[in-house]
Order: C-alpha cells, then structure tokens, then sequence
C-alpha cells in the first residue's frame, strides 16, 4: 500500500526533523509518511523499527523521549493485514510522531523494550490480543487473557461467540 504524497507535501514533510533525522540516518527504512490533522505519521520498514526508535528518542533536536502507546490494527481481509502503531511524544517540544510498522498474515516484530521499558506491557498486550510476536521481548506471556486461551479476541476473523 504505497504512499503517494504530492510534491509540496513531500518537501513539507521532509522539513519535520524527525523525519529528516530518519532519512539522513536509512531512507530505506523510512518506506512512506504523512501529514494529517497535525499529527506526522512515518511508516518504517519491520528490520528498522528498534534503531528508528532509539534514534529518535536521542536525537538532541526533536527527543522524541516518551512512548505514549504500542498498538495494533487488523486490516482483515486486507494485506498487509497488520499495523503495528508507535506513539511517541517530545515532552520538551510538546509534539508528537507516530510511527507504523505493516506485518503480514505471521506477525512477527523487533521489540523495542530495549529502547523503552514502558514497552514491555504494550506489546505483551499487542501479542494477548492480537497475536503479533516481538522478538527479543524479556517475558512474551499473554497478559489479560488466561495462559489457555485459544485464539486472539481482538483479530477481525476472531469468531464473536468465542472458539467451541
């Protein structure tokens, strides 16, 4: 699902130093971005999501230095059918990035609990409900549902009565 902005949004969007410090850093991590309702959106690519978070977290211009939120969206029946959704905040700049990872039918994502411990309880939740696995996460358990739950209740294809 490519993005296409036009020229002038491009050159706008490039102005915003997050994105700037991404493109300088791996433009080919950084696969799409957006502006809307005064909120930048960037899409990086699955490898790069640890590096583009810890680099945005120290970046000395824009320190993206607190994760509000990890989240995920199905886009059943749709590929990619995973979204997983970053939420960062500058607290010193009073501005927000969010940055998206797209996944597959077989989830599977770089942790970033090493960049912010926060992430630890996000992601296990993302993995309870929705099935998406962070590789190198410290305690990959399911959180709100019980251990011998079958199934992610929050995928689009999860049956509304449950699994009999």
């Amino acid at each position: 699902m490519p993005l296409a902005p036009t020229i002038t949004e491009l050159e706008q969007l490039k102005g915003h130093p997050a994105l700037a410090k991404l493109l300088a850093w791996n433009s080919e991590a950084v696969e799409g971005a957006k502006f809307d309702r005064d909120e930048l959106t960037i899409y990086i690519e699955r490898s790069s999501i640890r590096e583009a978070c810890g680099l945005l977290r120290d970046d000395r211009d824009c320190p993206f230095n607190f994760l509000v939120d990890v989240t995920c969206v199905d886009w059943y029946p749709k590929q990619p059918r995973f979204e997983i959704v970053y939420h960062l905040l500058s607290i010193t700049r009073k501005e927000r990035v969010r940055l998206k990872v797209r996944l597959g039918d077989s989830p599977e994502v770089d942790s970033v609990t090493s960049v912010w411990p926060a992430a630890n309880y996000f992601e296990r939740e993302v993995y309870d409900l929705f099935g998406v696995r962070f590789n190198g996460h410290p305690y990959l358990r399911r959180l709100l549902m019980p251990e011998d739950w079958e199934g992610y209740p929050l995928r689009k294809d999860y049956p509304v009565e449950g699994y009999r």
